[in-house]
């Protein structure tokens, strides 16, 4: 156990129960609710797939199935959304041309039932692709111009959450997530003659994703927004490459051709206001 997690245990006073409900009990969702089970706490869990409630409620978890579309669509609605925390951990789908438009709206239909169940919290699992590429440092005051229609997407969903809870919610915007069953050696290995091999990369381990999210739960750091993001910034030129060959597989090449375009993410903010020393600072060493 890290010793960020040690200390979740001592954040926490055991009569400092809560119910804390996650839609999205995915890679991200499985793990963080099975710390929050060891630390005490009831945690219902959600997942669109069948096959996943037995993993949930092995995890200690309450299961439930449920899809978010143009209305939420579930058996237990009610009970899923009575709770003293909810976290929303549901990405936009970037394989949808509509993502942009249909992302806020299931947000929307999230938040009214939130609201309906008059949850008192909430964390919004957002992403550093709300910022566009400025080729320089960006941190949480800077305004948003993301590049995709997702990162538009998220950037509209925050919006309605804020409006929503207000100052009883905390945002965390991650960066490029890597861990167990993410590989970022897999991400380009083979792939020949690729550009902005220079840029600096934006990435987080899965393990300090789930510190950081203990952290605000434990301090109670709501009406936040933080950049979680690693220390380092390898440039992609030498961090694709040496990931690649750890797992056996061929490193991608670079060509120096075409403009440079890429951001910085500080998460100076975030270490300040939660005292968060992250685990893997170097994504080199993820």
């Amino acid at each position: 156990m890290s010793k960020h997690y040690q200390q979740a245990e001592s954040y926490f006073p055991k009569h400092h129960h809560m119910t804390i409900s996650i839609l999205g009990a995915g890679w991200l969702g499985m793990p963080f609710g099975k710390k929050l089970v060891q630390l005490g706490h009831t945690v219902k869990g959600s997942t669109t797939s069948k096959d996943k409630l037995e993993k949930i409620k092995a995890a200690g978890m309450q299961a439930f199935l449920l899809k978010v579309e143009e209305e939420l669509v579930g058996e237990q609605l009610d009970d899923f959304f009575s709770c003293d925390l909810l976290v929303i951990n549901i990405p936009p789908g970037r394989r949808n041309p509509n993502v942009a438009r249909d992302y806020p709206r299931q947000i929307s239909e999230v938040l009214r039932k939130a609201s309906e169940k008059d949850v008192q919290r909430c964390l919004f699992i957002s992403s550093t692709s709300v910022y566009g590429d400025e080729n320089r440092t960006v941190d949480e005051t800077e305004p948003l111009h993301p590049a995709r229609q997702s990162g538009h997407a998220l950037m509209e969903a925050e919006k309605r959450v804020r409006d929503t809870f207000g100052p009883s919610t905390t945002i965390l915007r991650m960066a490029g997530l890597s861990g167990p069953g993410r590989q970022m050696g897999r991400f380009l290995a083979g792939r020949q003659n690729l550009s902005n091999g220079k840029a600096p990369v934006n990435l987080v381990h899965l393990d300090d994703c789930i510190g950081v999210m203990l952290a605000v739960i434990q301090q109670e750091k709501y009406g936040e927004v933080y950049n979680v993001c690693a220390d380092a910034h390898p440039i992609k030129e030498e961090i694709y490459p040496a990931q690649a060959r750890k797992l056996g597989l061929e490193p991608p090449t670079f060509t120096d051709e075409g403009e440079l375009s890429y951001k910085v993410i500080s998460n100076e903010k975030l270490k300040e206001d939660l005292g968060y020393t992250f685990l893997h600072p170097d994504p080199m060493q993820f």
